[in-house]
């Protein structure tokens, strides 16, 4: 994966002080800032650590990253996860869509479609699709949790109980080897279970940095997922939980 012995030195200082700024590594490496800032983004391309202005930190799996670096994490693959889900929304469908960066780039997807019913416990999904004319949106309410535009609680749970959809696009911060799918906020982890249960036709959408993390908070387990997008599974015994519970995987690498 590494193109220089110096690229690999970068990611293991990352890892052992969590972060790590660009002034200090071209002190370090005598090398431009052009050359560090190089490296970093193929660093953060290739998913083993994040860039923010400045530097770049490590991607920690057992911790949930700021909300906006997560946005950059495996960039690219969510776009292109996003666009497949798209693609099997029709148009006048009715659809939950819960909080994430990969749900995030799903709706912005969905630019072309009509007629939809969107609900949604995302203010930052609600926010994109409205500017569809065509398309009506209605927002969970709760407690916004000002990290990520998320909202949360037993409002939100209840409100969500009112409805029964076509689909539900949800994400999931963490899954497990055995098919556990798990985030870190126990007041999330319960707007999307009343999501999965309300829904007729489930799709988990994830890329594949989520199988490389772990998390406190239990939600559900693939079994309950109808259909699951990602960039590509490397966990044979995760993709043999899934062939078991009779779920459709699709990989977008392997479509490519």
């Amino acid at each position: 994966m590494f193109t220089t012995e110096r690229q690999k030195e970068i990611l293991e200082l990352v890892k052992a002080e969590g972060r790590a700024f660009v002034d200090d590594l071209v002190k370090k490496f005598d090398v431009t800032p052009q050359t560090i800032r190089a490296d970093l983004k193929f660093l953060s391309k290739n998913n083993k650590l994040v860039r923010f202005h400045g530097g770049a930190q490590a991607i920690d799996g057992r911790a949930n990253v700021e909300y906006e670096a997560r946005r950059q994490i495996a960039a690219p693959q969510k776009i292109a996860i996003g666009k497949a889900a798209a693609k099997i929304i029709p148009n006048n469908a009715s659809l939950f869509i819960n909080i994430g960066t990969t749900t995030e780039a799903f709706s912005d997807a969905l630019i072309e479609h009509k007629g939809l019913m969107v609900i949604t416990n995302n203010i930052n999904v609600a926010s994109s699709l409205r500017l569809g004319l065509e398309n009506e949106v209605i927002i969970a309410g709760g407690v916004v949790r000002s990290s990520d535009g998320g909202v949360v609680g037993e409002a939100a749970v209840d409100f969500i109980n009112n409805f029964k959809v076509d689909y539900a696009i949800i994400g999931s911060s963490a899954i497990d080897s055995d098919g556990s799918l798990l985030d870190f906020d126990f007041r999330e982890v319960k707007v999307s279970q009343a999501i999965i249960e309300n829904a007729r036709h489930v799709i988990l959408i994830a890329d594949s940095t989520k199988l490389e993390r772990s998390a406190p908070v239990r939600i559900g387990h693939i079994s309950q997922v109808d259909t699951f997008i990602t960039d590509v599974i490397k966990d044979e015994n995760f993709s043999t939980v899934c062939a078991e519970s009779e779920v459709e995987v699709i990989e977008i690498e392997k479509q490519i």
